[in-house]
């Protein structure tokens, strides 16, 4: 049992299990954040259209079952939102990426790469 514990100590200092905890944290925030954005914007926008003020209202019942369907297309779209928004920082943060990496330096040429581009050239003038 303490090589167990031993173990599991170790496997919860590592970084990775750190870092994906703050990632599960800060998901579960942002979730609610678009939560809000659909329920508090998107939704009553598209309710004017529609007719109906929340699609988390809209239902239909089949003997006697409650076929909620609203709630089903209010979580398609936060899924949508959701994912439109994670693409954009990823899409961010690669060009971000790309732009710190430097082109590399071409290599510097060797006495005889430089000696033999000289003969090239003086060949080709003479040609």
């Amino acid at each position: 049992m303490k090589k167990f514990m031993e173990e599991f100590k170790q496997f919860i200092a590592r970084g990775n299990v750190m870092d994906m905890a703050v990632g599960v944290i800060i998901g579960g925030a942002f979730s609610a954040i678009t939560t809000s954005l659909i329920n508090d914007m998107i939704m009553p926008l598209l309710g004017i259209f529609t007719g109906s003020i929340s699609f988390a209202d809209l239902s239909f019942t089949v003997n006697g079952a409650v076929i909620a369907y609203g709630n089903f297309i209010q979580a398609i779209l936060n899924f949508l939102v959701m994912a439109f928004v994670v693409f954009c920082l990823i899409k961010a943060l690669n060009k971000l990426h790309h732009k710190k990496e430097a082109p590399p330096a071409p290599p510097e040429l060797s006495p005889e790469e430089k000696l033999l581009m000289e003969i090239r050239d003086l060949l080709k003038e003479k040609a």
